[in-house]
């Protein structure tokens, strides 16, 4: 009976490490689709501005995949005084690699990406006096991340709220602007 059951054990032992072998080359990975609203906060502006987008990605494993995003933002006052003002607006569209850590026992989960995207700042500048005003488009590709915490609701949705920085703006006078973020996001799974 002892040579059975050893038997019966070794034949259950190795039907598991089969399967889970299987599982592990046959994972078909999770597509996933959301929307995200935050703040956008460019170096040396008054204000920030009101940042809202979608996201959408593809996990090839549990841990690792790829996520892309747009963002754009409200028109925002980037300076004013008695005689001049000026605003701007931000597009941001991305391609990113992501890693998910999920805490062992809980829904809770870490998410860092890193890849690279464009950041673009439309500037309007208004002369209060002469009743004159341009505009201006700069632009940037560069290196862009983010780091952030996620919940899943359930096994097909999530929430996360995540810092980003974008790429670094070079301005044709030799500055450059700087750009971070805080977003919101939710989203579901395919």
């Amino acid at each position: 009976m002892k040579n059975l059951q050893k038997a019966l054990l070794a034949v259950i032992a190795g039907s598991v490490m089969t399967m889970s072998a299987q599982a592990a080359l046959s994972y078909a990975g999770q597509p996933y689709a959301g929307v995200k609203i935050g703040q956008y906060s460019p170096d040396d502006a008054e204000d920030d501005a009101f940042s809202y987008g979608v996201y959408g990605g593809y996990k090839f494993t549990p841990e690792f995949g790829l996520e892309a995003e747009y963002l754009t933002t409200s028109d925002t006052d980037a300076y004013e005084d008695r005689f001049e003002k000026s605003e701007y607006s931000a597009d941001v569209l991305g391609l990113y690699a992501t890693y998910d850590y999920v805490f062992p026992t809980t829904a809770l989960y870490a998410k860092g990406r890193l890849g690279v995207a464009k950041n673009e700042i439309d500037v309007e500048y208004k002369d209060k006096v002469f009743n004159t005003s341009e505009s201006e488009s700069f632009s940037d590709t560069g290196v862009a991340g983010g780091l952030g915490l996620g919940y899943n609701v359930s096994p097909m949705a999530s929430v996360e709220v995540m810092y980003n920085f974008y790429p670094t703006i070079d301005f044709d006078d030799g500055e450059d602007l700087d750009a971070d973020g805080v977003t919101l996001g939710a989203h579901f799974k395919f």
